[in-house]
């Protein structure tokens, strides 16, 4: 990830659960991150409305939502089997987990094609095209 500047901020859209009020000061310089919550008010379990807040700089209060987020996340717990539930599939080292993780964002992010035919790696420059799981495999590491 960039470092943000004044010409290029760091957007971050949470849901006011996970409050970043608090951490984002320790990694960067809020002048230079745009960061809005958008609060679910519910009664009865069901999602009556939603707030948006800018707690940091100026983010489009319209384009302050969580689809995104929460979509990867539902993606992620259907396609990594140790975080569908506990009783169903449990890693039994943290090793495990963490080599699924790191499997599926290979995945996710230089082997899925988005609907411009191009992975996110390839929309920030990491990549020039999409990669197989074969390119993968035999991928020789080059050491320093």
């Amino acid at each position: 990830m960039k470092k943000p500047t004044p010409d290029d901020h760091l957007v971050v859209y949470s849901d006011g659960n996970d409050d970043y009020t608090y951490a984002l000061p320790k990694f960067f310089d809020v002048q230079n991150v745009d960061y809005g919550q958008m609060v679910k008010i519910r009664v009865g379990g069901k999602v009556v409305d939603k707030i948006r807040n800018v707690v940091y700089g100026m983010p489009f209060v319209n384009c302050i939502h969580t689809n995104n987020v929460e979509n990867y996340n539902g993606i992620l717990r259907e396609r990594v089997s140790y975080l569908v539930r506990r009783t169903k599939c449990i890693a039994k080292k943290l090793g495990f987990l963490a080599g699924a993780l790191d499997l599926f964002q290979f995945y996710w992010n230089f082997v899925k094609a988005l609907h411009d035919r191009a992975s996110p790696a390839m929309l920030e420059g990491l990549a020039t095209r999409l990669w197989s799981w074969s390119r993968f495999l035999h991928c020789k590491i080059r050491r320093r």
